[in-house]
């Protein structure tokens, strides 16, 4: 057993729990990754990209990725206005984390 100075079910505030806390989800990872590898989208452009996902669930996750600082709301004064969702220095920090999980789940399959 591997010892460290996060003892979880002891902490009052497990760092591992408030990570995953912040990118748990159904569809948060897939949302971080669509912004990731195509760069800014648009609301019904990232629709598009999450086969299955509904509007109220992608409007839901959005606001919390904004709001725990992992993506950024750009909004064009244009007509009609034109929004755009990208990631932030925050959610560009978590990638290789993500990749370092995707290649230890593909080691599983």
């Amino acid at each position: 057993m591997i010892e460290t100075h996060y003892d979880c079910p002891c902490m009052e505030k497990c760092p591992l729990n408030q990570a995953m806390t912040i990118i748990g989800g159904k569809w948060k990872v897939q949302i971080i990754c669509a912004l990731n590898n195509r760069g800014p989208l648009r609301y019904n452009q990232l629709r598009r990209k999450l086969d299955g996902i509904s509007g109220a669930s992608l409007a839901n996750a959005l606001h919390e990725l904004e709001k725990d600082g992992l993506i950024r709301r750009n909004e064009y004064l244009e007509v009609p206005v034109r929004v755009e969702y990208s990631t932030t220095e925050i959610c560009d920090r978590l990638m290789p984390v993500l990749e370092q999980l995707s290649d230890w789940g593909e080691e599983l399959l």
